[in-house]
């Protein structure tokens, strides 16, 4: 009975913990980095979504003195962020890390899958740059990849690989104690209802991958939407 009570002790001490962690407030002096490929390199632009959160941060949350920085390299995939993590995330000691990932790990593979991020590889380097991140004390939240072509009810070629490597994502997420920004679940909700004429591209992207300004802004919007919580 001592033995068992001991034990409900350290659950209702621990779980509260861990399930509490995620939903942190934004608090004064947090160092925000976004890491991810081509699409957060060009986030930094003047339209582009990090630069959208990085404004609407210095306006809603001005007394906060929030630092955003973007780390986003083209054509990058889940191992090339664990190559450059030390330097380009840890040694900047953020106390948020928002990873955006996945979109080269599919397209790069579509035709020669050696060219991209077998599922075992994804998820396995995802939960190694999770773990360094969160040993340097950070909080991580990690983002399903997007779109690959706009068109609706899966009739685009990735949609199947995507989906499956969102999956991939939303279990890391949880399997790690990580908040999930599910990004390809509020694409494929505003295609639904937006792209009318089932256009390929031009509704959030201008090439089917890259955000166009629309694009951005719904990135920033859901990604705000967890980070804020």
């Amino acid at each position: 009975m001592r033995l068992r009570n001991l034990l409900l002790a350290m659950i209702a001490f621990t779980v509260p913990t861990a399930c509490t962690a995620a939903d942190e407030p934004l608090k004064k002096g947090d160092k925000i980095i976004f890491l991810g490929d081509s699409i957060t390199q060009q986030g930094v632009g003047k339209t582009g979504y990090v630069t959208v959160i990085k404004n609407t941060l210095a306006e809603k949350n001005k007394d906060l003195a929030v630092e955003v920085i973007g780390a986003g390299i083209s054509g990058n995939k889940v191992p090339n962020l664990q190559s450059r993590l030390k330097d380009d995330v840890l040694a900047k000691k953020p106390t948020i890390v928002v990873i955006y990932i996945g979109i080269n790990d599919v397209w790069h593979g579509l035709n020669e899958p050696a060219k991209g991020t077998s599922k075992e590889k994804f998820e396995a380097g995802l939960k190694e740059i999770i773990g360094k991140i969160k040993d340097s004390g950070a909080r991580v939240i990690l983002c399903t990849p997007t779109v690959i072509g706009e068109k609706k009810a899966g009739a685009n070629k990735a949609d199947k690989q995507l989906d499956e490597y969102s999956d991939i994502s939303r279990k890391v997420a949880k399997d790690t104690g990580s908040q999930l920004c599910d990004l390809r679940k509020a694409f494929i909700d505003h295609l639904e209802k937006n792209n009318a004429d089932d256009k390929e591209k031009g509704i959030l992207t201008g090439d089917t991958v890259h955000l166009n300004e629309a694009g951005n802004k719904l990135v920033a919007e859901t990604i705000l939407g967890v980070l804020q919580k």
